[in-house]
């Protein structure tokens, strides 16, 4: 339970961080957005980098919690299920301030994104073959 816990907690301060590092970082690469920034006044190519850069986030975040908790993809739905709660309302807020299929290219991938950087955290973990392929002891190199 602790270290489902702790598994939450990572990844939900991963998407905190990843998220923020890369807008800091689409301000500075893409003219003109961080003027568009403050009156959400986005051109058709910078919502579709937020979008981007909400998936790779939410991927990361999911790989993270999976990589502290690889035992089961739990964690994983109940993160993408919190953080779908707190950001439907800020949606509904900025609903007339983007098309419909931004909000929803948002919503609607906000958890499957994390479950799938859950499961490919674990996947890697299970597809590594023990260290002499007979049964994970370690091969001895003088043989």
């Amino acid at each position: 339970m602790k270290r489902a816990i702790l598994a939450f907690l990572a990844g939900i301060v991963t998407w905190l961080l990843v998220v923020s590092v890369l807008d800091r970082g689409l301000r500075i690469a893409l003219a003109g957005y961080a003027a568009a920034e403050p009156k959400m006044t986005f051109t058709l190519g910078m919502m579709a980098a937020r979008l981007t850069i909400a998936a790779v986030t939410s991927v990361i975040a999911g790989a993270a919690a999976g990589w502290i908790s690889p035992a089961g993809v739990r964690v994983a739905w109940v993160m993408g299920a919190i953080l779908l709660v707190v950001f439907l309302p800020e949606h509904v807020r900025l609903w007339n301030s983007f098309p419909i299929w931004y909000h929803l290219t948002f919503l609607v991938t906000l958890v499957p994104l994390i479950v799938l950087g859950s499961w490919l955290t674990r996947t890697r973990r299970s597809a590594r073959p023990p260290a002499d392929g007979l049964g994970g002891q370690p091969a001895d190199p003088l043989r």
